[in-house]
């Protein structure tokens, strides 16, 4: 069985239990605790010399990090990934925007405000992250408008990442509402089988 080493607030750890759930991949959840340093201890720098989650364990002693790398992995010959090489290269193209133009800006700003609670320590930081969020949603907005899905018209792992710090952005300071078609994404997405919430325990 598959061990989940995850921080459980985190959005890219979301992302896995999401598409387990959804391939109905049977999985264990090991909480690991970035607030108390518990990704940094030697034992976990075996696993992930990088120091952060989610890690998936394939099986004893050997370890995938970096949750659109475990994206990927698990979605081969699934359908969260075409076959086409085409679209292939399209959904790799929305990971690394995910993890280059959305990430750094969306989940930072959550992980600051909504995790650690410290929105005015971190008030002029917030503020110069706020362009490069805003620039992300538009990007999207303008691909969702025209778009059921970011690849192939159908739900992609392309999905699943995007989605996962998306749907909180709110919880990062930014407001969905001007961006309507991004709305729309998210109850679609909302609405796939065995679609489970941020916060569900599986």
């Amino acid at each position: 069985m598959y061990k989940l080493y995850e921080f459980f607030s985190s959005g890219n750890c979301y992302k896995l239990r999401l598409l387990l759930t959804q391939l109905d991949i049977p999985f264990q959840r090991i909480q690991v605790d970035i607030l108390k340093g518990e990704s940094r201890t030697p034992e976990f720098l075996l696993k992930n010399p990088n120091g952060r989650t989610p890690v998936l364990e394939i099986e004893t002693g050997k370890f995938l990090a970096e949750s659109n790398a475990i994206l990927f992995y698990l979605s081969e010959e699934t359908d969260f990934l075409p076959t086409d090489s085409f679209e292939k290269a399209q959904v790799l193209q929305w990971l690394f925007f995910e993890q280059y133009s959305h990430e750094p800006y969306i989940a930072t700003s959550r992980y600051w405000i909504s995790i650690l609670g410290k929105a005015e320590e971190y008030r002029e930081a917030l503020h110069q992250k706020r362009a490069g969020g805003e620039a992300a949603l538009k990007v999207m907005e303008k691909h969702l408008t025209e778009h059921q899905f970011f690849v192939g018209e159908r739900y992609t792992i392309a999905d699943i990442a995007l989605f996962a710090y998306t749907h909180v952005a709110d919880e990062g300071g930014f407001d969905l509402s001007e961006f309507p078609a991004i709305q729309a994404w998210i109850k679609r997405v909302q609405a796939q089988p065995k679609h489970i919430s941020i916060t569900q325990q599986v």
